[in-house]
This record gives structure tokens, sequence and C-alpha cells, in this order.
């Protein structure tokens, strides 16, 4: 009686292993198609914004449609962008690459059984060098495109600039998009 009864406890246990398996399974399965899915939406949203007025005359966008540019300094803008466009499309695999050892470093740090300072310290430093490049990159291409706007058409971006700021504006209209489709 007491093999028997073992061998019910084994035979359930198999079963119910084999099933959990195979939810598991199912359910990372279809992970990959979902995050698959949200990509195509969020591409297809970006290219909706762009049709939808993203896009001014001249091919110019937001603040740069309403200063009335040359088509000499539309050229020289678009140059500018699309160098910096081109430098960070380059190195999108590097970033990536270090952002997921990034990640994976804090999982360790968070997995272990204690705290190491040290290491989460030097895992902010190299954090807070890459924010500080971002920024220094980002002052420098508008420093480069406010070279070729005249004093005039300084003053009114500034000025626009601070009107928006004063309506809450913070960043592109896409930005703003998706950070309220992960909430």
């Amino acid at each position: 009686m007491k093999k028997l009864l073992i061998g019910s406890v084994l035979a359930i246990s198999s079963v119910l292993t084999v099933t959990g398996c195979t939810s598991v399974n199912a359910t990372t399965d279809t992970t990959p198609a979902t995050t698959t899915n949200m990509q195509k939406q969020h591409k297809a949203g970006m290219k909706d914004g762009m049709r939808k007025g993203g896009i001014h005359k001249g091919g110019m966008k937001g603040t740069m449609a309403q200063l009335d540019l040359t088509a000499t300094q539309q050229a020289q803008i678009k140059a500018i962008t699309q160098e910096k466009y081109n430098n960070r499309k380059n190195d999108r695999s590097k970033y990536q690459a270090e952002r997921a050892q990034m990640q994976q470093q804090m999982q360790t740090l968070t997995n272990a059984k204690t705290l190491d300072t040290a290491a989460v310290n030097r895992l902010a430093d190299q954090q807070a060098a890459k924010t500080k490049q971002r920024f220094i990159e980002r002052v420098q291409t508008e420093h480069a495109i406010s070279q070729v706007l005249t004093p005039e058409q300084r003053q009114k971006m500034a000025q626009l600039k601070s009107e928006r700021k004063a309506k809450g504006h913070h960043g592109s209209k896409n930005r703003q998009m998706h950070s309220k489709h992960q909430q």
C-alpha cells in the first residue's frame, strides 16, 4: 500500500511539473510577440506624429519652423542635426551593450546577500559620466545651431522656448506620448 501511495504521489508530481513547465513556456513564448507589437505601435505613433504636423515648412520642426530661416540656414542646421543623428546611430549597438551590462551589474548587486556600496558608487559614477557626456553633446549641438542663426533669430528662439516652458512643455510630443503609454 505504501509503494502504491508513493508511486501515485510521484506520478501526480510529474504531471504537475510538466503542466507547470508548459504554462511557463507558453507565457515566455508570448512575451517577445507582445514586445514586437509594442515596438510596431511605437513606430506607427512616431510616423503619425510626423504626418500630423510635426514637420513644418522647409522640413524644420517646432521652434525652428517659426524662425523664418533661409534655405542656407535650413541646410546648415539639417547638416548639424544629421551628423549628430548619424553619430548616435553608429554607436547605438555599443550603447545597447553598455546598457545591458549595467542592468546585469545592477541585478547582481540587487540579488547579493549584502549590498556592496563601493560597487553601487562605481555604477552610479558610470551612469553620471554618461549623463554628463549626453548633456555636453546636446549643448554643443545647440551651440552649433545657434551660430547659424542671426541675433534676431536667437532672441526669437529664446522667447519661443520660454513661452513653451511657461506652458509646461518639456520635451517632444513623441516622448510625452511614449511616457503615457508606459504608465
